[in-house]
């Protein structure tokens, strides 16, 4: 028997006091320990708290309901009809615990009984289960005359959520009534008894006037009470369970006068269609505070146990961390030993056209401020170096999640980039670029000194720009009189305004789309392929893993059939090998006569024309015509120099000879030779 069981994608997780979460579950022998993808935050069942275990079907497959002998309730759904034996007999073998299937009610009635068991409203139709209600879900619960309405937190993040339920209570006897209070006060009793309704009764612990809030932004009064944290302003008020608290940060900031102190929550904190996933608190580092709790001595020391006294006295960043880590009961996390380039624990960037501070943690990466982001090592997928995209003196750091989101941190300072480049790789974080680590961005490194991302940078650049004057050179060449003489200069002066109009403009590169490969047909009338011995084996073998295994898939055949493969002994596999060899030399036998037979020849070949191939090669030719396909008629152009080429050419030269004529020539002569020279093309 395994010692564990993990699944390796639970789907959806419910609990009584939390949201809904994909996430990994693992049974082990000490205890059922679950893990959030999202957050990371870790639910541990022990084993010997489990009292009852259900197999129920719900509407993402299979479910499993867990009930401790403290009074919670966990639900973890996402699970196949093929895993409740292997479950079911791990759990009497290491929990003692007997896994019953329940059925749920599907009449679809709107009338039965509510049952209130723990954190749970049941409401029974015939005896059985047609839905249940985790009353920490509810925020707001309304009596009317014989009417009870429940109202539930807000989900973000499912498209669709339930907000609100109306239950009808029959009113009782009148002999009952008198008696004792009515039955929809019972019900209303029984649900804000175990509700998420915070109400701010009683005095506070302590209070902390006037602090400067970053998200969200203002000054605001924290009033600390037993359950919750009350942050008190002048526009707005929330009210935040600690339950909802996941991690605190106490961070210095880069000038070395002021602390950021940082609650991540799940849910967030809401302002209108605002989501606020982070708390943060600017403190300066010369304030202090004398504070006194509202409590005596000895309900401080029997409800905190020695983490509080009655009179404390501090910092006040010391005073506030000190309070929440009692209340909450979470480790404080401040930055390790990352150390920049400026001796401080955090590095200057910019992210979403915002500037703020990057903390490299010993679990994780901290941004601050606009917006807030804690990025896990355990959800990096790997990390980027890339150069600034304005300036030299600067980099990019990407990193990229599981989940495919990139966070991109940019403007980072070159000189950053050695610790920071030791620091992921001290992580054993993947990084993306490991190959290019030659990019100079040390903080040696001088404008003047090589540079191996620039040099390549500018070989592509090379390379671009030769074949573009490849392009350019067919268009110019023969464009100018090269035997001119230096006498002629100043009429070429008066040209060169035509000259530049007739240049011809840049041809655009065509880029050919290739043709996919056309495959071989196939030989209907061959002999078929032997197959090997595995294969073999899995057709003899197949039936009895679907008796051993009813209702098995496809594909869990197939994974069942290799593990069966693997633990086969070699001398068992002779037969098969044996089996498989003869099965080679019979397909070589039946392809040779099939050969002789005349089948399995290539297929006839068609037969082509002389004229037809060429014809087919010419219209596949896009830059160049051959001398096959008719050619052009003359213009009057051609006639004349064909004719008359050699005339001109002498009655050109005793022109220039003549001083009276030398203006008409210089103006004439090279514009004549010029067409005479694009006609012969």
């Amino acid at each position: 028997m395994n010692k564990t069981i993990e699944t390796q994608q639970t789907p959806h997780q419910e609990k009584t006091n939390t949201s809904n979460n994909d996430g990994r579950l693992r049974f082990g022998r000490q205890s059922v320990v679950y893990k959030s993808s999202k957050t990371g935050k870790v639910d541990s069942i022990p084993a010997a708290e489990l009292s009852q275990a259900q197999w129920r079907r719900v509407c993402l497959g299979q479910g499993i309901k867990l009930t401790t002998s403290t009074g919670h309730i966990y639900k973890y759904d996402g699970f196949r009809d093929t895993d409740f034996e292997k479950i079911s007999e791990y759990f009497k073998s290491h929990y003692k615990v007997e896994l019953s299937e329940k059925e749920l009610c599907v009449k679809g009635w709107n009338w039965g009984t509510a049952k209130f068991s723990g954190p749970l409203l049941s409401f029974e139709v015939s005896d059985s289960p047609a839905f249940e209600i985790p009353l920490a879900s509810v925020s707001q619960c309304a009596t009317g005359k014989n009417e009870v309405t429940l109202e539930f937190h807000q989900n973000d993040e499912a498209e669709v959520s339930l907000m609100e339920v109306r239950f009808y209570v029959p009113p009782g006897d009148t002999a009952t009534t008198e008696e004792g209070p009515e039955p929809v006060e019972v019900f209303r009793d029984s649900v804000l008894s175990k509700a998420d309704v915070i109400q701010a009764t009683g005095d506070a612990v302590c209070i902390f006037k006037e602090l400067q809030c970053l998200t969200p932004r203002g000054r605001y009064d924290i009033r600390i009470y037993p359950s919750f944290l009350h942050l008190h302003g002048k526009t707005f008020d929330y009210k935040i369970p600690y339950t909802t608290v996941l991690r605190l940060f106490l961070l210095p900031h880069k000038d070395q006068r002021q602390m950021f102190f940082m609650i991540s929550l799940d849910p967030p904190i809401k302002q209108g269609q605002t989501r606020y996933h982070f708390l943060i608190l600017l403190f300066s580092k010369e304030e202090d505070l004398s504070l006194s709790l509202n409590m005596t001595e000895e309900e401080v020391e029997k409800r905190y146990g020695g983490k509080l006294s009655k009179n404390m006295s501090g910092s006040l960043y010391e005073m506030v961390g000190r309070v929440m880590k009692a209340l909450v009961n979470r480790k404080i996390t401040v930055p390790g030993n990352f150390l920049g380039h400026s001796g401080t624990q955090c590095i200057t960037c910019s992210y979403k056209a915002s500037s703020g501070l990057l903390y490299p943690l010993e679990r994780g990466f901290v941004y601050i401020h606009k917006p807030p982001v804690h990025l896990r090592f355990e959800e990096v997928s790997c990390v980027n170096f890339a150069r600034g995209t304005t300036t030299t003196r600067s980099f990019d750091f990407e990193i990229e999640t599981k989940q495919g989101t990139q966070f991109t941190f940019s403007s980072i300072e070159r000189e950053e980039y050695g610790k920071l480049f030791d620091f992921v790789t001290a992580k054993k974080l993947s990084i993306k670029n490991r190959g290019f680590k030659e990019v100079n961005i040390s903080p040696d490194s001088d404008e003047d000194q090589h540079d191996a991302y620039l040099e390549r940078m500018k070989e592509e650049g090379k390379i671009r720009e030769e074949a573009n004057d490849s392009d350019d050179s067919d268009g110019e060449s023969g464009e100018y009189d090269s035997k001119a003489s230096a006498s002629d200069s100043s009429a070429e002066g008066g040209d060169s305004d035509r000259e530049k109009k007739k240049r011809p403009a840049k041809k655009a590169k065509v880029v050919k789309e290739r043709k996919p490969r056309k495959k071989k047909p196939k030989d209907s009338g061959a002999p078929k392929r032997p197959m090997s011995a595995y294969f073999l084996w899995l057709n003899a073998s197949r039936e009895s893993i679907k008796a051993e295994h009813p209702g098995i898939s496809i594909t869990e055949i197939s994974k069942r059939a290799g593990e069966m493969w693997r633990e086969l002994g070699k001398e068992q596999k002779v037969e098969w090998d044996g089996k498989a060899e003869e099965a080679k030399k019979d397909y070589e036998v039946a392809m040779r006569e099939y050969r002789e037979s005349g089948g399995g020849s290539s297929a006839p070949s068609k037969k082509y024309s002389i004229m037809s191939l060429l014809n087919t090669y010419i219209l596949q030719s896009s830059k160049k015509r051959f001398w096959i396909e008719p050619k052009r008629h003359h213009a009057v152009g051609m006639f004349f120099s064909g004719r008359d080429w050699e005339t001109s050419q002498d009655r050109g030269k005793d022109e220039r000879s003549s001083p009276s004529n030398r203006t008409t020539t210089l103006s004439t002569q090279p514009r004549q030779r010029r067409s005479c020279f694009r006609t012969s093309l």
